[in-house]
């Protein structure tokens, strides 16, 4: 009997139909056979336990050795813990895994590399190898069993599948990659990790447009969901939490890529690497705290005179909708005219901003480049805008102002100081 399963979202039909009525995606519902030896199983007892009788013990997290990622997990891995790390081909995840395990002991299975290209790549990096374990079976079955019996003998610390993609289960049949052996794959190294308290950390791709390839249920098996994100043609990336059951999700991990593998980031300017440069209309320096710690990025706005009966806009590290609501707001409040101008705006650096607390640093560098108006140097700005172009406080505000003042920032511009929009002329300075 066959039954289709939503590429994207997991609804299941009877039936195929274009459009998933759960999702709205057009053409993702790929046919799966029902393996008739799994649909009919044995009738369990139901039984129940009191949550005064379970006893609980406290896991000691397991460091790394690589802060910035230990900060991300929440301080460490947790036995047991089941980790989904996800990123565009090539952004740098096994690299980061192999920095991460290095002090852990660990077994490799991959399906995308030989162990002769994992050993070189480790070799490069200057990682020792002692505590490293590498397999190519790629039947779920065999690993688990293999890694039960090899855990008699030797402590294993850590469990790395690279990719989930590449394992399959021989109880279905279906092709490894496929809907129903994600979900049954990931189902089976989450009932591991429980049962033998060894963490695993599963790797992923993404689709085209970003998101975590396989269905949405993926990310509510495992316990903490990681993105790892930035321009190839750049040296930064960064490693973002999505989800996490034993941590926050608002720390992220700052790395910059060399050419000896990813070095750890904490400087708060990091970046921010022209600094010395004289400033040029649409160009503004925003604050922003990412999880506890303050971060500084530069918004770059270029407005240009468009020859389309419809101008362009472009937004490049900031939400689209956001950014035509800011344009609206701008628009409404400040009676500027950009009913003739193509809009391009770009957070420097290939990161994501998504904290409200880039909204006044957005309409500064767009006020800014429409007037043609630079921003006076060591400006920064913070603040959510409302509907009605009034400035708001932000998360962690006082934080970012005295991280700020530290960083001998000489304009610091908030909430506290500028309480709507219209107010902002003044702060341009002429030519």
């Amino acid at each position: 009997m066959s039954f289709y399963i939503c590429s994207n979202c997991g609804y299941g039909s009877g039936s195929w139909i274009g459009k998933c009525p759960d999702c709205s995606e057009w053409n993702t519902l790929k046919e799966q056979q029902d393996d008739e030896s799994t649909s009919k199983k044995d009738l369990q007892d139901f039984k129940t336990t009191k949550f005064s009788e379970i006893k609980t013990a406290s896991k000691q997290r397991k460091q790394t050795g690589i802060f910035e990622f230990d900060r991300v997990l929440g301080g460490g891995i947790i036995p047991g813990e089941v980790v989904l790390l996800t990123g565009e081909p090539g952004i740098g995840k096994s690299t980061l895994l192999l920095q991460a395990l290095q002090k852990l002991s660990t077994v490799y299975v991959s399906g995308e590399e030989s162990a002769e290209q994992v050993r070189d790549r480790a070799q490069r990096l200057k990682i020792p190898l002692g505590k490293l374990q590498f397999s190519d079976v790629l039947q779920i079955e065999a690993v688990i069993k293999g890694l039960l019996s090899l855990n008699k003998d030797s402590s294993i610390d850590l469990l790395v599948i690279d990719s989930i993609q590449t394992i399959y289960s021989r109880e279905i049949p279906a092709s490894a990659g496929s809907i129903t052996q994600l979900k049954e794959t990931t189902q089976k190294l989450v009932q591991f990790a429980k049962k033998s308290n060894i963490p695993v950390i599963i790797v992923g791709h993404v689709t085209k447009e970003g998101d975590i390839a396989g269905p949405k249920m993926l990310e509510h098996l495992v316990d903490c969901v990681l993105l790892f994100e930035g321009e190839k043609v750049s040296h930064h990336r960064v490693l973002r939490s999505l989800k996490n059951r034993f941590g926050s999700t608002d720390e992220i991990g700052i790395f910059e890529m060399n050419e000896n593998g990813l070095k750890e980031v904490d400087d708060p300017l990091a970046f921010l690497e022209n600094q010395q440069t004289d400033n040029v209309p649409g160009k503004a320096i925003v604050g922003v705290a990412e999880g506890k710690r303050p971060l500084f990025f530069e918004i770059q706005t270029l407005t240009v005179p468009t020859s389309l009966s419809f101008p362009r806009r472009v937004a490049n590290g900031v939400d689209f909708n956001k950014a035509q609501l800011l344009l609206a707001v701008v628009r409404k409040h400040l009676n500027l005219s950009m009913d003739t101008l193509d809009i391009y705006i770009n957070v420097v650096g290939g990161v994501s901003i998504k904290s409200p607390a880039v909204d006044l640093g957005i309409i500064a560098s767009l006020v800014s480049s429409i007037t043609n108006l630079p921003i006076p140097k060591k400006t920064v700005f913070f603040g959510e805008v409302g509907l009605l172009g009034e400035v708001r406080s932000v998360f962690f505000q006082d934080k970012i102002i005295q991280e700020a003042t530290r960083l001998k920032f000489s304009n610091v511009i908030s909430s506290k100081n500028l309480k709507n929009i219209k107010d902002l002329r003044r702060i341009l300075s002429p030519r």
